[in-house]
């Protein structure tokens, strides 16, 4: 795919994810109708109604697209051309009135993402980035930060659902971290943390246990500004559907996989 037609698509695709953002606004303030997936895995009418919406907006933008949602997922990996939607992370803040949410869509194109767009409603804020066209925030240009050591970073995290299963290793990761750097952060949205990496308030994120939704639309991201993204292990390139993820400026890389490999 062009930059040209890139250009073009991002130029229809980031009107559609901001009026999605008019439907978690709208909902903001009223009273949640919540299911639960699981224990700490909440959906509500909002995440469907939004899903139903990019949907219907962006088959029409690409007809031959697939789509690989979070609340209708019917599938584990994109195909060649695959829409990669998150409506609504964060879902947990919504349902407690906290603005830390995110809608993240990511076009797939053939072994990579090409285009993607992170909008959070609630903040004011949309980012977009398309391959080889950098990274932006409400249109200005981004890029990570510049710090090049540990002590003076700022850097997130996220806890898994099944977080009996992650526990010991979250705790350790945490108890390295927390004495190490200038401070952690945990808004509860991956697709935030990512946009946050990319724009350089955050200097590091890792997470485990996180879907393709939570993390297409991030990964091109804070790759177009600059910075670096890989599994725990810097050497292991992150996939989809890797265990794992570790996002930075790029200075910080190989210092907070040597963290997180502590034992």
């Amino acid at each position: 795919m062009h930059n040209s037609d890139l250009s073009q698509l991002l130029d229809s695709l980031i009107p559609v994810v901001a009026r999605s953002g008019e439907i978690i606004r709208e909902a903001d303030g009223r009273e949640r109708r919540i299911r639960h997936k699981g224990r700490n895995d909440l959906v509500t009418e909002t995440d469907l109604g939004v899903e139903l919406f990019l949907k219907e907006q962006l088959a029409a933008l690409v007809p031959e697209a697939d789509f690989l949602a979070e609340e209708t997922a019917k599938q584990t990996e994109p195909g060649e051309l695959t829409w990669i939607i998150d409506p609504l992370d964060g879902t947990t803040n919504f349902a407690h009135g906290l603005p830390f949410v995110a809608t993240s869509v990511a076009l797939w194109h053939r072994d990579r993402v090409v285009a993607g767009v992170i909008n959070l409603p609630l903040l004011g804020e949309l980012y977009s980035a398309g391959k080889g066209m950098g990274a932006f925030r409400n249109g200005a240009p981004i890029h990570v930060s510049r710090v090049d050591d540990v002590q003076d970073a700022l850097v997130a995290t996220g806890f898994p659902y099944a977080i009996e299963e992650h526990l010991d290793t979250v705790l350790r990761h945490l108890q390295t971290l927390l004495p190490a750097s200038q401070g952690v952060r945990r808004p509860g949205a991956a697709a935030l943390d990512l946009a946050y990496v990319a724009c350089g308030r955050y200097d590091a994120f890792w997470e485990s246990a996180l879907n393709p939704w939570d993390v297409a639309a991030g990964i091109l991201l804070v790759n177009e500004a600059g910075g670096c993204i890989s599994e725990f292990d810097s050497a292991t390139p992150h996939r989809l559907r890797s265990p794992n993820i570790l996002a930075s400026n790029g200075l910080l890389h190989e210092a907070m996989a040597g963290l997180l490999a502590r034992q």
